[in-house]
């Protein structure tokens, strides 16, 4: 029987309209399969999700470290704990004025310093605060794993037994269609989007996802029920959760101590699980 996995589609301001959102699972032979969802609401809800029991491995959609060039520039602590924590003793209103301040420093279209993992993932820089505000992902969530004390392969040594890896869902899901599959805003939940949905989850479910990996998982096993779950969550919330899971059960195969990650990965930068330095 292989460990509990998690896909966690996170948010920096988790409330009950737009909770933080969990794909429980496991692999099951050639098989990853679905077993439930979770909404976590608040804070109290996912710090105690972080801080269940092992053995588990969790997949988790939000930056886990900043980009080195920025750390150097703006003379901040050089080790992973310690960084997490200064950022976190800055508080929201100053670490967004800093980061504001850092990037009209910088010239006009490199505004944004990023991560080696950044570019072939074609995610965001963690110094974006706004659509989406992964900077503030990267303030609400390091600070959590750390305190959870939680292993995070390559940049703390924690719980063996609890294992955090950074996942990014649309690196999954752009291998299966470019087309926009998700909206929080009404206006823009239409036909095509679901169809998107359907493209992945068909895709999933067939075992038939492009990878780079070979050690990739296989296919999903979903009930009738979440699957039409899947499909019908315009939010797109439930698909990332459920992508991010994919990314737990590849990074599982794989094993400790790295489950996959580059060794010459930047212990304050971290890595996206599956992503290759030649591109998504």
């Amino acid at each position: 029987m292989t460990s509990p996995l998690l896909g966690v589609d996170f948010t920096s301001a988790p409330r009950r309209a737009k909770p933080i959102t969990v794909a429980h699972g496991r692999v099951d032979g050639a098989c990853v399969v679905l077993d439930r969802f979770e909404r976590c609401a608040d804070w109290p809800s996912f710090e105690a999700l972080l801080a269940r029991p092992g053995p588990w491995l969790g997949a988790f959609d939000f930056p886990f470290g900043l980009p080195r060039e920025a750390i150097t520039d703006l003379d901040w602590p050089q080790t992973w704990p310690a960084l997490v924590r200064h950022c976190a003793a800055l508080g929201k209103p100053t670490l967004r004025a800093t980061l504001d301040a850092y990037r009209e420093s910088r010239p006009v279209g490199r505004r944004y310093a990023h991560r080696a993992t950044d570019l072939p993932a074609r995610s965001h820089s963690p110094l974006k605060l706004v659509n989406p505000p992964v900077g503030l992902m990267f303030l609400e969530g390091a600070p959590r794993l750390l305190a959870a004390g939680v292993n995070v392969p390559g940049m703390h040594d924690g719980d063996p037994d609890r294992v955090a890896i950074e996942a990014y869902p649309g690196l999954l899901a752009r291998r299966i269609t470019p087309a926009s599959y998700k909206s929080d805003e009404r206006r823009k939940q239409n036909a095509e989007r679901r169809a998107a949905r359907k493209r992945i989850i068909d895709a999933l479910t067939a075992g038939s996802a492009p990878s780079q990996d070979a050690a990739d998982p296989p296919a999903l096993v979903v009930t009738p029920e979440q699957h039409q779950a899947l499909l019908d969550d315009a939010s797109g919330d439930l698909l990332d959760a459920t992508l991010a899971l994919l990314q737990a059960a590849a990074a599982a195969r794989h094993g400790p101590p790295r489950f996959g990650l580059p060794s010459a990965m930047d212990p304050l930068e971290g890595w996206i699980t599956g992503c290759e330095a030649g591109g998504p």
